[in-house]
């Protein structure tokens, strides 16, 4: 059977929707993100991996002697215990923990709730003192979060002796050298769990870059920047943060959050390169619920069974439906959930509405649907697709929409550049209506202002901003939710003739509505391919890079 598809004109739209006011400020399911379990370079649980029993701590325990105090991953490791009962089994214990991201899922929205972590205890050993009530056990500190660990001696549930260390944090760079825009993979290891030893700021020569995190990696975060600058020498710095760099660690509450430098050589200029996205890994969500899913309208009598082929794609990709199962006969609408709106609204009760998109109708005569349809121009982020007879949905299935650079064409429909445009300042409608973007070019007169122009971008706090930087300097953000997933960013040309490198990266968006205890809100996370809320929910914010020329 071939379905006939008819598109539905604009009045149409008016009987369909059905508008719903997103709450401002409720947080009716906040949940303890899992991590994915694509995410790699996870560290496992240290030593035995297993987890000590609950044991008491008196007071009059002995002093375990672990030399060194001061340590980074991968030091030999002396525990010695002196003074303890003679020809006694004990368990040595280190301290370690959990950690990760909370996030409020709702059918309408994601909310950014903050962070969280656990404490427990881990098995190093099971050990016998001596006949002297002594022992000496050598290892290694393992791959673990950073900050202060506790070492037990368990026996009979009673710990009898106590020490402890303090794990540094180490930065490694890689490659060393290199022309513009070479990829440097930046390494930083024993970051914590908790607030204040969790975070990480980046710093390339001296301007702030963006902040890293290592929740889901135990304590090691790793990320990609592009070299910039002029030929030479650059310094890349890795400092105690939240979000932006505590200055006075040796006075904190945890001086043990050293800093850590690096050097970059900028070989040549290479030149440009065309603009391009890297995704991260799609990875197993750990969360069921999606935005604009639910059983609302749903015919409780409905056995259909829905898939979409491919379920993921960009704006203007193609998407096979196919249903089988559907109760009723005649003609049924294809439709698009999505959701219209801003976040500004929010102080005054209304953030955004529920808007259905029609996609066309088409006749079911044997309870199966196959057609093609084409993914809105729109926001970005998880769609349902929806197969309804009158204002009853009989089949549904979640789509999920990529962002992407919005290529820019000539009036034959030839690209001729990614998303990079001189900006039209001339105030027109036109002008206002393509968000000031004007002829495309990459090339530019300094101080010149040029746009960057991004689709699909979503309306979550995990994916309505990208955080942008200029040669490795964030320098603001822009939000695709009020223009319908259309991110049109205006930056002037700086920094000299040559090459100049422009990001845009995920952050996690702590504006309206806001929520108490956010912490690491509106910066770039420049370590979002493996340590980011919105991996637990199946998106894949990417991370975007373009280039300019300035010339004289």
């Amino acid at each position: 059977m071939k379905s006939k598809l008819r598109f539905v004109g604009a009045g149409a739209v008016l009987v369909l929707l059905a508008s719903f006011i997103a709450p401002a400020y409720a947080a009716d399911n906040p949940v303890k993100l899992v991590a994915p379990k694509e995410i790699v370079g996870i560290p496992a649980i240290p030593f035995t991996g297993l987890k000590a029993q609950a044991f008491s701590t008196p007071s009059n325990m002995v002093n375990l002697e672990v030399s060194p105090s001061q340590v980074v991953i991968g030091d030999a490791l002396t525990i010695t215990g002196k003074g303890l009962p003679g020809n006694i089994p004990v368990t040595l214990t280190w301290s370690t923990s959990d950690a990760t991201w909370i996030a409020d899922v709702q059918p309408n929205t994601v909310n950014y709730m903050g962070t969280s972590y656990s404490k427990y205890n881990v098995v190093i050993a099971t050990i016998s003192t001596d006949a002297l009530g002594g022992f000496v056990y050598k290892t290694k500190v393992p791959s673990d979060f950073g900050g202060v660990h506790d070492i037990y001696a368990v026996n009979n549930n009673v710990a009898v002796a106590h020490g402890g260390l303090q794990v540094a944090r180490t930065l490694t760079i890689s490659p060393k050298s290199g022309p513009i825009g070479t990829p440097i993979t930046i390494t930083y290891t024993g970051l914590g769990p908790s607030l204040y030893a969790a975070g990480s700021a980046l710093y390339y020569d001296g301007k702030y870059t963006g902040s890293m995190q290592a929740r889901w990696t135990r304590g090691t975060a790793t990320t990609t920047i592009l070299a910039t600058g002029p030929v030479g020498k650059h310094y890349i710095q890795a400092n105690e943060a939240i979000s932006f760099s505590y200055l006075n660690a040796m006075q904190s509450p945890v001086p043990f959050a050293n800093s850590e430098m690096g050097t970059f050589t900028v070989t040549k200029d290479a030149g440009i390169f065309k603009p391009y996205l890297i995704y991260p890994p799609l990875m197993t969500a750990t969360v069921d619920q999606r935005t604009t899913l639910s059983d609302a309208g749903l015919d409780p009598a409905t056995k259909s069974v829905m898939t979409l082929s491919p379920d993921r794609g960009v704006v203007g990709s193609k998407t096979t439906i196919k249903v089988s199962g559907i109760p009723t006969k005649g003609v049924h609408t294809i439709v698009w959930s999505t959701v219209t709106g801003n976040r500004v609204n929010c102080t005054t009760g209304t953030c955004w509405i529920y808007n259905p998109l029609p996609l066309g109708t088409v006749d079911v005569t044997d309870g199966t649907v196959n057609k093609e349809i084409t993914i809105p121009d729109h926001l970005g982020g998880y769609h349902v697709v929806q197969i309804k007879s009158g204002d009853v949905i009989e089949a549904q299935q979640v789509f999920y929409v990529k962002e992407s650079i919005q290529p820019l064409l000539d009036s034959k429909g030839k690209v001729i550049t990614m998303g990079v445009a001189k900006a039209d300042l001339s105030g027109s409608v036109d002008a206002f209506q393509r968000g000031g973007q004007g002829i495309p070019t990459y090339t530019f007169k300094e101080g010149e202002e040029f746009t960057l122009s991004m689709k699909g971008v979503g309306w979550t706090q995990m994916d309505n901003t990208l955080a942008v930087a200029y040669d490795n300097s964030y320098v603001g953000y822009g939000c695709g939710f009020n223009s319908n997933g259309y991110l049109v960013v205006h930056l002037k040309a700086m920094g000299g003739v040559g090459t100049h490198i422009i990001s845009m990266r995920p952050l996690l968006y702590t504006q309206q509505p806001s929520f108490a205890n956010t912490p690491y809100g509106m910066v770039p996370i420049l370590s979002s391919e493996n340590d980011l809320p919105g991996l637990a929910l199946g998106y894949q914010i990417p991370t975007v890079y373009f280039a300019i020329r300035i010339v004289k």
